[in-house]
């Protein structure tokens, strides 16, 4: 049986823009709901990744530690919120893939973990909607870079 919380949260997050019921009900099978208490991360940078997050609520700090230089510490990619995605690469490549940021919450957050594997699996088997995630994947790529590339100016 799939969570209703989930549905709903998959359905209005703009990741997920425009994806039929059907594929959301997929989806939904590779899902599970964490929560992480403020102070908490739901990844670190360094770590294996392999699955995508949604949050559900709270807010998200996506960081990275940098050491150049004269400069050490950590730099703020992005800040986000309700509806906003992380992750990817490992979708994306088949394989885990060494996280190159930290995502740190700055309250209380509940997020919706999707699997990676689960979800590749399908998205091989089922073109049309795998050339969907891929776009998704794509523009969230994107947004990240381009967020990264901000954070960098401002060093």
């Amino acid at each position: 049986m799939v969570d209703p919380e989930i549905q709903a949260t998959l359905q209005s997050c703009q990741f997920l823009e425009n994806i039929s019921s059907e594929h959301l009900t997929t989806i939904s099978e590779f899902c599970s709901i964490d929560q992480y208490p403020a102070g908490s991360y739901v990844f670190r940078q360094g770590d294996f990744g392999e699955d995508l997050f949604i949050i559900v609520d709270g807010y998200i700090f996506l960081e990275r530690a940098m050491d150049i230089g004269k400069h050490k510490g950590s730099v703020v990619i992005d800040a986000l919120g309700k509806g906003r995605t992380l992750g990817c690469w490992s979708t994306l490549l088949g394989e885990p893939h060494v996280l190159m940021s930290s995502a740190s919450c700055q309250k209380d957050s509940t997020v919706i973990r999707i699997k990676g594997r689960p979800l590749r699996k399908y998205m091989r088997e089922d073109t049309p909607f795998g050339f969907f995630m891929l776009e998704r994947l794509c523009f969230l790529l994107r947004d990240r870079i381009q967020a990264a590339y901000g954070a960098m100016d401002k060093i």
